[in-house]
């Protein structure tokens, strides 16, 4: 008896698999058809589809077949770009008052990024290396955002009242074992805030930076007050490639008194390949320093955000919006999200970001440009009126859709059965990957 049930049960699983249409190999597990693809790092812009595979870029081509995807977006009258690079947030929150080291002026990550179409940010300096273990833990490890981060050179990281002035604190080896520990995960060095007369600060993180081999980055603080100047930082103390943030902020002497523009130390801080990057934050973008800056072209090599609680509903808002300030002022989208991309990732040495290289990772941004009438304001209140801005449609980070603003990706509720999921049962439209 078992036995013939044994032979009935095979014969019907038997029937059931001949009947079962094999499922062909397919090329792609997405494929983002008809954007107009802007990829600064291989001088791509131009009308192309882009396919993902396994969490990395497949195929960049004039035509590819839909045929061979699991998932195909139209992504018609869009711009398909790299996954935006930020690499200026704080992104490091907790519990403590006043402060961006495990406190409530550092946001969580994954609320302002994904839905501007940025997939990597990088904390500027709100740990150290006391503190960067419960940051990797709590915060890095947990997002689906790729953090990074510049250590700062302050033990304690980023705190109120003395924890950035305590010279004591700011120790050289520590704070290099910690970034060599975690190569690549930590992209530089920070200091910032210090309003001492002392160059320590500045000393001691470049000096990490050539232990780890990695760029440093500087908040110039209150040099005015303490007599230090931009000359003296650029030429004495950076290094081709050390970054200076807050570009445009006006009040570290960036502007020449007399001209309004680029002030000498500026200009001969680029001549020495410094890196100048925006860091729009709550105060430091003000329109009386940019556009006379941007006219007489000193442009930045990198946009970024400062992103915290303070710049989050001020003039700064999100990525786009200040990307989108960029395009108000002049710039051609091709170079805003150069500015965004490429340049960044390159700044902080992860150079297979920010780009759309066959087998790079597939974070990727589908954007729209809106037409109509906007103002983008600075933390002085001044307006520059633009009759465009920038939208995030689609959001992929490694491959999978982390955002998707009008469902391009989804499929129409009407063309389900119920309960069922539509299109190839081998793709989760609720966790916008392959099954």
């Amino acid at each position: 008896m078992k036995q013939a049930l044994a032979f009935l049960l095979s014969v019907v699983a038997a029937v059931g698999w001949a009947q079962a249409p094999a499922q062909p190999a397919l090329d792609y597990d997405l494929l983002i058809k008809g954007g107009h693809v802007i990829d600064p790092r291989n001088g791509i812009d131009a009308v192309r589809d882009v396919a993902v595979k396994d969490g990395r870029v497949a195929a960049v081509a004039s035509s590819l077949d839909a045929s061979k995807a699991l998932k195909t977006v139209d992504a018609s009258g869009l711009y398909v770009t790299p996954g935006l690079v930020d690499i200026h947030v704080h992104v490091y929150p907790g519990p403590k008052t006043n402060d961006y080291a495990g406190g409530d002026s550092s946001i969580y990550p994954d609320g302002f990024t994904l839905r501007s179409c940025v997939t990597t940010v990088t904390d500027a300096g709100s740990s150290g290396w006391r503190n960067f273990d419960d940051f990797k833990s709590r915060i890095v490890d947990q997002a689906k955002t790729r953090v990074t981060a510049f250590l700062n050179i302050v033990g304690n990281g980023m705190g109120s009242g003395p924890i950035e002035q305590n010279l004591a604190d700011m120790e050289m080896q520590p704070t290099a074992d910690m970034a060599l520990k975690h190569k690549g995960l930590i992209v530089g060095i920070k200091s910032a805030h210090f309003n001492g007369p002392e160059w320590t600060p500045y000393e001691k993180a470049v000096e990490v930076g050539r232990l780890a081999k990695i760029p440093v980055m500087v908040d110039f603080g209150g040099n005015v007050k303490a007599g230090r100047t931009l000359d003296d930082l650029f030429g004495k103390y950076f290094r081709p490639g050390d970054i200076y943030t807050h570009m445009y902020g006006g009040v570290r002497g960036e502007q020449d008194p007399e001209t309004k523009g680029p002030s000498k130390a500026m200009i001969d801080g680029r001549k020495r390949g410094i890196i100048f990057d925006v860091g729009h934050g709550g105060t430091s973008f003000r329109w009386s320093t940019a556009m006379p800056l941007m006219k007489a072209g000193f442009l930045p090599d990198s946009i970024s955000t400062d992103l915290h609680t303070t710049s989050m509903n001020a003039g700064m808002k999100d990525m786009l919006n200040v990307m989108g300030k960029f395009m108000a002022a002049g710039l051609s989208l091709r170079d805003v999200i150069a500015k965004s991309t490429w340049n960044p990732a390159r700044e902080i040495q992860l150079e297979e970001l920010g780009n759309l290289s066959v087998g790079s990772p597939g974070d990727i941004a589908v954007l729209r440009v809106e037409k109509g009438k906007f103002g983008f304001v600075d933390p002085l209140g001044g307006r520059m009126d633009s009759s465009q801005r920038l939208s995030c449609e689609i959001t992929l980070r490694d491959g999978k859709v982390v955002y998707d603003l009008n469902g391009l990706t989804a499929e129409r509720w009407d063309t389900l059965t119920s309960g069922a999921r539509g299109g190839d049962p081998r793709w989760d439209n609720t966790r916008g990957r392959r099954r």
